[in-house]
């Protein structure tokens, strides 16, 4: 079981948001007023004891144009390196808080540094960033905010499909990251607890041909974020080693804006 702390974040105001998509000036239909908008990060799961990651920046973009003009930093940014593997049972990590002018926003782009690590059966390996990272990672958002609003932006890196080995005995690993990005206004959630003794549990459903998962943390608990409302078939499958039986729960409802709880669910 991985040991799970949180982090505290401390806000530092790097920027003057209010400078934020000069280019909603020119609609006509511009909203007025600002919102308030909240992004996390989570993590899904993968066969590591840590991934260290580095966060830098988060930015926004009015427009969803492939150009590199009009990112702007969201501001009460908290960069730092942070284990992604943590981030499980619900746990999240706030990288930005602040109010923005009410309006379009086309894309968000997360800002990593080099300073990221993979530790594998107690090895540290440096995890390779591609010098194009330096950029950002580009998330679609296309999303109008209301003034009086508060969005929370959920980014989830997807760390089983993120991390590369490259080929033969080098053992040097690339980072090529996999993130989804989820609102909380059209989307929900599903929560619950698992016994299972010792041993942790994957908790899964499709969204389409897409598989949404969490690992439970030490109390067994997991949380899966970002599901479109709908109904689910939950997958619920202790690790191997632990000889449990999986479990199905079919009917899971998730509404959007909310959080679907199926209770505590025995595999022993």
């Amino acid at each position: 079981m991985k040991n799970l702390k949180r982090h505290l974040p401390k806000f530092i105001a790097i920027f003057a948001i209010f400078a934020f998509l000069t280019s909603c000036s020119d609609s006509e239909d511009k909203d007025s007023g600002t919102s308030r908008i909240v992004v996390k990060l989570t993590d899904e799961p993968g066969d590591y004891d840590n991934v260290f990651v580095e966060v830098l920046d988060v930015k926004v973009k009015s427009s969803s144009d492939s150009d590199e003009s009009g990112w702007v930093s969201i501001g009460n940014v908290n960069p730092g390196v942070y284990d992604l593997l943590e981030l499980t049972g619900g746990v999240t990590l706030l990288l930005a808080e602040n109010d923005i002018p009410s309006g379009f926003i086309g894309q968000m782009r997360l800002i990593l540094g080099d300073n990221n690590t993979v530790v594998k059966n107690g090895v540290t390996y440096p995890l390779n960033t591609p010098s194009a990272q330096q950029s950002g990672l580009k998330l679609q958002i296309n999303q109008t905010l209301q003034p009086n609003v508060t969005y929370n932006f959920l980014i989830d890196f997807d760390v089983n499909h993120s991390i590369v080995v490259e080929a033969g005995n080098s053992g040097n690993y690339n980072l090529h990251p996999v993130l989804r990005v989820t609102t909380d206004a059209i989307s929900g959630s599903i929560t619950g607890t698992v016994v299972a003794g010792e041993f942790q549990v994957l908790a899964s459903v499709m969204v389409g041909t897409e598989e949404v998962s969490a690992f439970t943390d030490e109390a067994g608990v997991f949380f899966i974020h970002g599901l479109p409302a709908g109904t689910y078939t939950l997958t619920l499958t202790p690790d191997p080693t632990s000889q449990l039986n999986p479990q199905v729960i079919e009917n899971v409802i998730v509404v959007n804006e909310a959080t679907t709880d199926i209770g505590t669910i025995s595999l022993e």
